[in-house]
């Protein structure tokens, strides 16, 4: 965890609310492949190939997600022998004298093929649970239709939990539709949610937040957040996010990851912890000595006695903290 600004240790104390940016903070920036709609004669262990196969060492994560979903399917491939490919749109190639084509639902129209009623029945029922399609080709017909589903982080599920625990508010800002938004939000049990957010209201629902009371900790990632990331009490972000958000960032998680946020916490509690002896162990002393040399008669020896003790003691537990992370280290290593 690197901390830019000290300060942020006394107002996380504070924070009642945790604000996540959706894309690429609570998801991560590859999709999965979800359900195989097989719409032609081919098996969907055939499909999975052909997409594979018109995929093969494109660099965008569409084209990872559906490699992997092959590589866990343990299906073998090979290069395509000839490959045009339509920015932003699709790709066609040519395997085994068959013409495939593997891309959006416009890509295949442009190129001649005809969509059934079934992929528009398809195409509705998705939009409910905000998941995308990629549509495959192959000759003249279309032969099905891959689901594509946003993956979760892996740690963000036991990130919420933990947050939920100690009774903060959490919500979700996206720019995203209202669908897939949703679905993230119940997934996670998250129950508040703003969908549809251009890149400059993200810091108008942050400052709305803090002028309804809330302290808020904005946890984002991309070069829209970085207003965002501004306006908020405390600002996370990750390593290998814009740089944008990593400058205006108070706090990075040099994992990339989202599993040192309840350690932040943890840290933050024992800090409050420290301060709330140290205050103690410096007043005490004084009102003791003050309260002895009324009433018990004390005298200069017992004042500074007392005095080097209070000392002593706060010392100790400012170094409390160093010794019991060097130990915590020192056992893991």
């Amino acid at each position: 965890v690197l901390v830019k600004d000290g300060r942020i240790f006394e107002t996380l104390h504070e924070v009642d609310t945790v604000v996540f940016d959706k894309t690429g903070t609570l998801t991560l920036e590859q999709p999965t492949v979800g359900q195989v709609h097989v719409l032609g004669e081919l098996s969907e262990t055939q499909l999975l190939r052909y997409a594979a196969i018109a995929e093969y060492r494109q660099p965008h994560p569409i084209a990872h997600a559906i490699l992997q979903r092959a590589e866990a399917a343990e299906i073998k491939l090979s290069e395509p022998n000839e490959a045009c490919y339509a920015a932003g749109f699709g790709i066609k190639v040519k395997v085994d004298g068959l013409t495939i084509r593997v891309g959006s639902q416009r890509f295949l129209q442009d190129e001649g093929i005809s969509l059934p009623a079934v992929a528009q029945t398809i195409y509705a029922a998705t939009q409910e649970n905000g998941h995308s399609l990629v549509y495959i080709g192959i000759d003249s017909a279309l032969a099905g239709i891959l689901e594509l589903q946003p993956t979760l982080r892996p740690e963000a599920q036991e990130t919420v939990d933990y947050l939920k625990k100690r009774g903060l508010k959490i919500c979700i800002i996206s720019g995203d539709h209202e669908g897939p938004t949703r679905h993230i939000a119940e997934k996670l049990g998250i129950e508040q949610y703003f969908a549809e957010v251009l890149p400059e209201d993200k810091a108008g629902l942050v400052q709305a937040l803090r002028e309804q009371g809330d302290c808020v900790c904005f946890i984002g990632d991309g070069i829209n957040d970085a207003i965002a990331l501004k306006t908020a009490q405390v600002s996370v972000s990750l390593k290998g996010a814009s740089s944008a958000a990593t400058d205006t960032a108070q706090v990075i998680f040099m994992d990339g990851t989202l599993a040192s946020l309840p350690s932040l916490f943890q840290l933050v509690d024992e800090f409050e912890g420290t301060m709330e002896t140290n205050m103690l162990t410096s007043l005490a002393p004084g009102v003791v000595t003050i309260g002895g040399v009324y009433l018990l008669h004390f005298g200069v020896a017992a004042g500074i006695g007392l005095f080097y003790v209070g000392l002593t003691a706060g010392l100790g537990n400012t170094l409390k903290p160093l010794l019991k992370h060097q130990q915590e280290e020192t056992y893991e290593n």
